[in-house]
């Protein structure tokens, strides 16, 4: 039809089908990733080769990484490690003009970051920080739309899910392009740049809008604040640094354990970081529990408690993957690739359209389901075009995951944060398209290699 693949027409039905589900039966998301795993399986016809796809995931290492790092938000919750944080953040700076967005800038990226759901971040964050904003004469469309940018930003820095994801996927079709480690180093320096900007954005938006400091009678001491959170500040080191050291002193470790050792050690830091992690909230955030120290009982209350969170994240991680199998059984990276070939773009035209393509994507699928069902081919696609694969590959999180649920008028975690704040849809859409449309820029001068990256 039209000259349109066959894998391409699969994935317009599937697009529909999801757009059908959220947008006119509102049914969660990863019910409609699991109905959609079934309509793609039906629709192509691979009834032989369901359960292989269906388990594909389940023997993958890297979404039992992505799974722990969501158990691990879920301690970092109940030990207050976060809140510690976020007080500290907020004697440190919720003096100056606009404190805090600053705050909330801060808190909720880091804490998405660990989640991997945006949307579910703003709700749980934004509790705090968007009536925090509001008494520091925020105009409520500024306050949700603040939050709701950390909270996506939050998708794209590790060791959130998409971005562990996407490297599986790259590690497919270029095996062996960066290691692990590394990879997540360049994650980082992504975060880095899209972190700037947003401060940037907001200085500006604090600036027009004239926003006022935190009240004073709402601030602790520095001095207090440091006390009672100095030791949830070792948590982001805590994460960081196996990952920083498996990938900038891969020379030392070859030289110590040799290169079976080293394969191995990366191999596995993803895996003990999180458990490392947790085990660290726990110790320091024991008194948070209700018998006052962390035992058994009151481990097993918690992650009792925490399903409804943790598992609806990881379903819909876990189908989108599955579903990606299906299209990587139809050759769809083949297909995309040689139907964007035939259409004789530039690398100039494909910078330009890839982010805005992602965008408008991201209204209707979550970013892990477009890097699961996409990402493969459009690697390939800018690859073929004389680009960098491995550079596309490292945006992939910020153009699709950052993304969602930020474009109106279809945007889950805009529509949870208009919710908390209070404010209308005329003015906070009117924002909001501020921060996609920045975040499109700055997607595009990354894309191109106009800026530099830690780590590539």
């Amino acid at each position: 039809m039209l000259g349109i693949p066959e894998p391409i027409m699969y994935l317009i039905a599937l697009l529909i089908f999801v757009a059908v589900l959220f947008i006119f039966f509102r049914r969660p998301m990863y019910e409609i990733m699991t109905l959609a795993f079934i309509f793609t399986i039906v629709i192509s016809g691979s009834y032989g080769l369901f359960w292989d796809y269906l388990l594909f995931p389940a023997s993958s290492t890297l979404f039992y990484a992505i799974f722990a790092f969501m158990v691990v938000a879920v301690i970092f919750d109940s030990t207050k490690v976060i809140n510690n944080i976020i007080q500290l953040l907020l004697s440190a700076v919720g003096r100056f003009k606009g404190g805090g967005g600053y705050v909330a800038l801060l808190g909720s990226t880091f804490m998405a970051a660990l989640s991997g759901t945006g949307p579910g971040n703003v709700a749980a964050t934004g509790v705090f920080t968007i009536p925090m904003m509001k008494r520091s004469n925020f105009p409520p469309a500024l306050a949700a739309t603040t939050e709701m940018s950390a909270s996506m930003l939050g998708n794209i820095i590790p060791p959130s899910g998409i971005v562990i994801l996407t490297f599986g996927i790259l590690n497919d079709i270029y095996p062996e392009s960066i290691s692990l480690s590394n990879w997540m180093v360049v994650a980082y320096g992504i975060g880095l740049w899209f972190f700037l900007q947003r401060w940037v954005t907001l200085w500006a938006l604090c600036k027009l809008y004239k926003v006022k400091p935190v009240p004073k009678e709402e601030l602790s001491t520095f001095k207090n604040s440091f006390k009672k959170g100095w030791a949830s500040l070792v948590l982001p080191a805590v994460i960081f640094i196996p990952l920083f050291i498996d990938s900038e002193f891969k020379s030392f470790i070859i030289g110590r354990i040799g290169e079976e050792g080293a394969s191995a050690f990366s191999s596995s830091v993803l895996m003990f970081t999180p458990g490392l992690a947790g085990a660290y909230a726990i110790t320091i955030g024991r008194k948070a529990f209700p018998s006052g120290k962390a035992n058994l009982s009151d481990l097993m209350s918690m992650f009792s408690s925490s399903l409804l969170k943790v598992v609806p994240i990881g379903v819909t991680i876990y189908m989108a993957y599955a579903t990606s199998q299906v299209f990587i059984g139809l050759g769809m990276e083949q297909a995309v690739r040689d139907w964007f070939l035939s259409f004789g773009f530039s690398l100039t035209a494909l910078i330009i359209i890839l982010p805005l393509f992602f965008m408008v994507l991201g209204m209707i699928l979550p970013g892990s389901a477009q890097v699961a069902i996409l990402g493969g081919a459009m690697i390939s696609v800018f690859g073929a075009y004389g680009g960098d694969p491995v550079l596309l590959a490292a945006m992939l999180p910020a153009m699709t995951g950052a993304l969602e649920g930020m474009t109106p008028p279809l945007a889950l975690g805009l529509f949870v944060a208009m919710g908390i704040a209070g404010s209308s849809f005329r003015e906070t859409t009117k924002l909001a398209i501020i921060w996609v449309v920045l975040h499109v820029i700055l997607s595009m001068l990354m894309i191109a290699g106009m800026l530099p990256i830690l780590g590539l």
